[in-house]
């Protein structure tokens, strides 16, 4: 028997629905609001790691996601002309070595099979809606929603994200999202290699990941002096630029931006990059945060939304582990903390040698170290 009957998740992204979903699936009444009335997901592609895969098994997805994805095991390492310098092999997450060891896919693919199971689940979700207000007694979370309506639920749960309202809300204190010093770039191109591939420049990265048998991503990660709003009509010919220093298939893509070619395709997309990590604890009474709300991360380790997933399925778990409330919410960010500080911290350094042109050695140990740890069970 669990320690809740309902609930409330606010924040339909990829945390946010396998929370439903994990949720739904023990018998909660789940109901969840996203404040994008399209519900949908921004984005290029999306990195798996091994580990995200088997929290993904867990949720019930992973067939679909390997089914509409690309996968690989090796990592290559290239100089900026292309000239592969290392062939990394990828360590496979601890009881689910029959999965790939990374995988990846398109974003608004991984969104819309993580929608479907929402509904399958059980859970109601509504679009378009977030919440005015929220205040909570020992037994319960009085929530009104900006549709005005209003309801009273065992739990609430803040999934919406780097900028959460709930986290500004029940936590004024908590720390802001800190700007990294980097920006992130991807494309979608076509699939021309095999491996996961990193292409080291002076103060750049760039990569191309599988998305799918003939898709690719195209990610560059470049420095930048501060969080500033670039024109999306600049952005083609920004990228350009800024790839200059990159062969091989890398400079294929430029010569197409370069040309004017038809991109519509391509679905460049651009984000300042931001880092945060909330200290301990992750709720208030009847309200707990999940996800990017207290630990977000840049891409240099590809777990974001793999934290966010086992996130959800470790809160779940708790929740009908545990024989009270105030317990299950203390476990879950206990086994939590040190495994999202990993990554937080592990990606800011991996930008800072980036940005500054630092130790190529450190770069790669900080990687290596980090996603052998990620392999190990939750």
């Amino acid at each position: 028997m669990g320690l809740i009957k309902n609930c409330l998740i606010v924040g339909g992204g990829i945390g946010g629905m396998c929370a439903a979903i994990e949720l739904a699936k023990r018998g909660v009444e789940v109901e969840l609001v996203e404040i994008n009335p399209d519900w949908n997901a921004a984005g290029a592609g999306i990195t798996l790691g091994g580990a995200t895969l088997r929290a993904l098994r867990q949720v019930g997805v992973v067939d679909e996601v390997l089914a509409h994805g690309g996968y690989w095991s090796e990592i290559d390492i290239c100089a900026a002309d292309g000239t592969v310098l290392r062939t990394n092999p990828l360590e496979h997450a601890v009881g689910a070595e029959d999965l790939p060891a990374a995988s990846g896919i398109l974003r608004p693919a991984l969104a819309d099979i993580l929608r479907r199971a929402t509904e399958r689940a059980g859970a109601k979700a509504r679009v378009g809606v977030t919440f005015n207000t929220l205040a909570q007694d020992e037994a319960g979370v009085n929530v009104c929603l900006t549709d005005g309506s209003s309801g009273r639920y065992d739990l609430v749960i803040g999934a919406d994200g780097v900028n959460s309202k709930v986290r500004e809300v029940v936590f004024p204190d908590a720390p802001a999202p800190r700007f990294t010093g980097q920006g992130s770039w991807r494309a979608i191109v076509p699939r021309t290699r095999r491996n996961s591939t990193i292409l080291m420049g002076e103060t750049a990265k760039a990569g191309l990941n599988p998305v799918s048998d003939t898709q690719g991503y195209l990610f560059l990660l470049d420095k930048r002096a501060g969080m500033e709003f670039l024109e999306l009509q600049t952005w083609p010919h920004l990228l350009a630029g800024l790839l200059e220093e990159f062969g091989g298939a890398v400079k294929e893509f430029r010569e197409k931006l370069q040309d004017g070619g038809d991109l519509s395709s391509c679905s460049i997309v651009y984000r300042p990059l931001a880092g945060l990590m909330v200290p301990g604890p992750w709720h208030k009474g009847r309200v707990v945060l999940l996800g990017d709300t207290v630990h977000a991360t840049t891409p240099h380790l590809a777990m974001g939304a793999g934290i966010a997933v086992e996130g959800a399925v470790v809160l779940a778990e708790e929740l009908f582990r545990c024989h009270s409330l105030e317990g299950a919410l203390i476990s879950y960010a206990g086994r939590r903390y040190d495994r999202a500080r990993l990554v937080v911290s592990s990606s800011l350094r991996l930008g800072e040698i980036e940005q500054h042109g630092g130790s190529r050695d450190e770069h790669y140990e900080v990687m290596a170290h980090a996603m052998h740890e990620l392999t190990l069970p939750i």
